[in-house]
């Protein structure tokens, strides 16, 4: 069992769950998400698999927004892993196109399922990547978190949205998506349905973002065309990190979608990435002065590394 506790201070929630404590660390002679182990069937080809070590669940008590001082309140809500392929030496980047598509389109079901339930506000899907990065388990997954509340950086990222097209009549990602086309300088690569960019405002080395040139805004709005294309999209963003020095790129990747209750015609789907690797041999890591301020401090250029990723294989979808 898991709960929130409240922070006056920065007026949030705080999920506290001990249970995490005991999640294995890298085994090396036994994987639970391979087929032979009894955890999962003998064949797949996509899976979603319940977190064993889960921070939010269906068993937990229902949440509460009544902060108080020193307020606490259940966190109903659940964990997902989601395994990728059975083959545990096959890395996302090396996965084809068209079994991305299966990841997405696992990603897109799971959404659906989830924006049903009363007790859920946010559907987060993400994924750590590389040991520099925690990542716990290498068999090569992603995780699905369905959370009973939005968390405070959704919130602060709808409001700027809200007051945009309240204040100019548009969608403030398709503006930011026109001017990035319009300069041109922080595109990596196009296709026909999507465009993928070092935003200006990039917080992390090399950071990517993949947004539909349509107005989408959630997994279950794209269609099947797009999340189709969108699966190549991912699969080459991935190739060009790993091909960048060449070795597997340490890196966070998270699906941004609108949440689950109310209206929100503002909110544009895209994808994010962010890779911790600042140069060949450095890492970025995040200490004082970021996580003290929220004040980010990027070592690097939008514009440069844009270029970098452009010309790092593959060329193309």
């Amino acid at each position: 069992m898991s709960e929130l506790r409240w922070h006056p201070l920065l007026r949030e929630w705080v999920s506290v769950a001990a249970v995490r404590q005991n999640r294995p660390q890298m085994p090396k002679d036994w994987c639970p998400f391979c087929p032979g182990s009894g955890k999962v069937p003998d064949q797949y080809e996509t899976l979603l698999y319940p977190n064993d070590f889960a921070a939010f669940s269906p068993e937990n008590a229902p949440f509460e927004d009544q902060p108080a001082i020193f307020g606490t309140t259940g966190g109903r809500g659940a964990c997902d892993v989601v395994l990728y392929h059975s083959d545990h030496k096959l890395s996302p980047a090396a996965m084809p196109a068209a079994h991305w598509a299966k990841v997405v389109e696992l990603w897109r079901t799971r959404t659906e399922e989830l924006f049903a339930n009363p007790d859920i506000a946010y559907v987060f899907v993400f994924e750590n990547a590389g040991e520099a990065i925690g990542v716990t388990m290498p068999h090569p997954h992603g995780q699905i978190y369905s959370l009973p509340l939005l968390p405070p950086l959704l919130e602060r990222e709808l409001e700027s949205a809200r007051l945009h097209l309240e204040r100019d009549s548009e969608c403030l990602y398709c503006r930011l998506l026109a001017e990035e086309l319009h300069a041109g300088t922080r595109i990596v690569l196009e296709s026909e349905l999507f465009v993928v960019f070092v935003p200006f405002h990039a917080k992390y080395p090399g950071e990517i973002h993949i947004y539909p040139r349509r107005h989408a805004s959630s997994l279950s709005d794209l269609t099947p065309t797009e999340r189709e294309e969108l699966g190549g999209v991912i699969k080459t963003v991935r190739m060009k990190y790993d091909n960048l020095w060449g070795f597997p790129m340490p890196l966070m990747m998270m699906v941004r979608q609108r949440p689950s209750r109310g209206q929100h015609p503002y909110f544009h789907f895209y994808v994010e990435f962010r890779p911790i690797q600042r140069s060949r041999d450095k890492i970025k890591y995040i200490a004082g002065v970021e996580s003290g301020t929220g004040l980010f401090l990027n070592d690097t250029v939008a514009e440069e590394k844009a270029a970098e990723l452009r010309s790092a294989p593959p060329h193309a979808i």
